[in-house]
């Protein structure tokens, strides 16, 4: 095309007849897109080959076109997967870079291939595409990973530690229950994703621009060969929702979050003021001025991409809060974060059930820490309940106790029949059975306590629930 005052070249762009001048070069760098959506090739070609079989079906595209498109498609893909395809900052997107390779390689045909279609509907179908495959693919991470936690629990099912509420001693709980309380929260991560999915997998295409388009189309028949559920039902809500995205993000901000309680928990545990864990060398570095360090550089990282994967949903959120229907070149912004949710959320769970087979326990600091703070206190004011004192005459009557034990320098348990029965005459000898660890542990004995055997029998039905 020709500048009609100065006769100077007006670069060819998809849309560039109604311009009578190029696009400035820092307009293009600013605007250009390709740089990282190039990574949805894949699923570009996918809705590409989907719709061009619809328009064939229909008879908007001739066999031959249908064919020569196929055939384009197919030698674009494997250019691709060679890395034998030049991207092109000029066209923009990850779209008009394929389009226009199509087009050189196979003519007309190519330029038939967006009847119907909009850039629009296109990156919405194709945003979904991937979202869609990145959900698949993280839930068996999540897999993984609950896997890990079944058998590091499995392990320590009987393994006595104490339970903190404020980061004091509570209750003694077991390693193994402990861990199980994640594996919990995975799995509700796990329920999230798979109906966040549910919402992800509806076809845009067919919406067009925004108003849909007059050719005969069938986006039934395009859904059915992508594999969506279903097509979005209103042509402005197709190409401009990205509450899928946002809701993604969400369900990842909550991952991450559950992630991030532990790490705080593994980093504290591997401190020598708690020595609970021991966490393999490959997941730790050194000091470079301390000889003697040992850091816990996994978990304190994964600590702190909770922040980064916070803020995708965050930068999301605030994307769409004051946008007007229907497509804004906002949504361009859309992507980074998403992709980039994506991995963090990929390699954090990647890495957390590799390291979950990389730490030991050390049972002995566990029990120790346990036997501190009165652990047991709540089974004595129990045990006290059940010979017919109202609990809180009975939570009075052991904190007297605790009082009395502190300034003896010991545990509950540690104290003489006689002093106890100072405290209550309903106090006997079978006490010291409630007042052990063991006792405490075993007393829980119900769905969800803490008794080891309810500890194995809730491994045993995460086994079956994951198969």
């Amino acid at each position: 095309m020709q500048d009609k005052k100065n006769d100077a070249p007006v670069e060819s762009k998809a849309w560039s007849g109604r311009f009578s001048e190029p696009v400035a070069e820092l307009v293009k760098r600013y605007t250009a897109s390709v740089g990282f959506d190039h990574r949805l090739a894949a699923y570009d070609i996918q809705g590409s080959l989907a719709h061009a079989h619809m328009l064939q079906a229909a008879g908007i595209l001739g066999a031959e076109d249908w064919a020569a498109i196929q055939r384009g498609l197919a030698m674009i893909e494997q250019e691709i997967s060679d890395g034998r395809f030049k991207w092109s900052l000029d066209l923009e997107d990850v779209h008009l870079n394929i389009e226009k390779r199509l087009t050189d390689l196979i003519g007309d045909a190519g330029k038939r291939l967006h009847t119907g279609r909009s850039r629009n509907d296109q990156v919405a179908t194709d945003i979904r595409l991937y979202l869609r495959a990145s959900i698949d693919g993280l839930l068996e991470l999540i897999r993984h990973a609950q896997l890990a936690f079944l058998d590091l629990a499995e392990k320590n099912a009987d393994t006595i530690m104490p339970g903190f509420t404020h980061l004091q001693v509570a209750q003694p709980v077991t390693f193994g229950h402990h861990l199980m309380a994640y594996f919990e929260m995975l799995k509700r991560d796990a329920d999230r994703l798979q109906d966040c999915r549910k919402r992800v997998n509806r076809l845009p295409l067919g919406a067009a621009a925004l108003a849909g388009t007059s050719y005969p189309i069938d986006r039934e028949m395009v859904a059915k060969e992508l594999g969506f559920d279903g097509v979005c039902e209103n042509s402005l809500d197709a190409v401009s929702d990205r509450d899928f995205a946002i809701e993604f993000a969400s369900c990842a901000a909550l991952i991450m979050t559950h992630l991030s309680r532990l790490s705080e928990e593994l980093i504290l545990w591997m401190s020598p003021r708690f020595g609970f864990i021991s966490i393999a060398d490959r997941f730790c570095t050194g000091s470079s001025i301390m000889p003697q360090k040992k850091n816990p550089d996994v978990p304190e990282l994964i600590r702190g991409k909770t922040g980064r994967i916070n803020g995708h949903l965050v930068a999301l959120l605030t994307l769409m809060k004051s946008q007007p229907l229907a497509y804004n070149k906002d949504n361009q912004e859309d992507k980074e974060p998403l992709f980039d949710t994506v991995d963090t959320l990929a390699n954090t769970l990647t890495i957390l059930a590799d390291m979950m087979t990389g730490i030991t326990a050390k049972p002995e600091a566990m029990r120790a820490a346990a036997a501190q703070g009165f652990a047991t206190a709540t089974d004595l004011a129990d045990y006290m309940v059940k010979k017919g004192l109202p609990f809180r005459d009975a939570h009075e009557v052991v904190a007297l106790a605790v009082r009395h034990a502190e300034t003896k320098g010991c545990d509950l348990s540690d104290l003489p029949l006689a002093e106890l029965r100072g405290f209550s005459d309903l106090i006997e000898d079978d006490v010291f059975g409630v007042l052990t660890l063991e006792g405490s542990l075993n007393s829980r004995n119900h769905i969800g306590g803490t008794a080891p055997n309810q500890v194995r029998a809730a491994i045993g039905r995460a086994r079956k629930l994951l198969g």
